[in-house]
């Protein structure tokens, strides 16, 4: 039987942690191709529905990744998105989904190693809480407790 590897989906500032991705790959850093990676203007752009639709559509853990509060290219992108991670956060450990799928950085185009820790940190900690257990994904996500 293969070990369960997760699958993860990473939504990433175009500007910064886009960079650091694409840095990471040049430099052939390594860390495991489990990741879809999303391309985003700006990690203020993403929704907590991004988030949950993401989660109840097959995927086992979600990693926004942007520029550092403060170097935001759309001046305070970073920070709108700082607020609604937190709330989110809580949110799903309210709703009874474990906190380590949801992952969150700030990752500056320069920043490459850091990248590939923080993949292989986010990649290890969704391993740990095996596949995901509260959207059936044979069912088109239905909910399941």
């Amino acid at each position: 039987m293969a070990e369960y590897e997760p699958k993860i989906i990473t939504f990433l500032c175009n500007w910064c942690s886009y960079g650091a991705a694409d840095l990471a790959g040049v430099s052939r850093f390594q860390y495991p191709p489990n990741m879809r990676i999303i391309r985003v203007p700006c990690s203020g752009r993403i929704t907590p529905k991004m988030i949950l639709y993401s989660l109840k559509n097959g995927f086992d853990g979600v990693w926004v990744s942007g520029c550092h509060p403060g170097d935001c290219h759309y001046i305070s992108g970073n920070y709108y998105a700082r607020r609604k991670f937190i709330l989110l956060k809580n949110m799903i450990e309210f709703m009874g989904i474990e906190k380590n799928r949801l992952h969150f950085s700030w990752i500056s185009s320069a920043e490459g190693v850091k990248f590939a820790q923080v993949a292989n940190e986010v990649i290890k900690q969704v391993k740990i809480l095996g596949p995901s257990k509260y959207f059936d994904k044979h069912t088109g996500g239905a909910y399941v407790r």
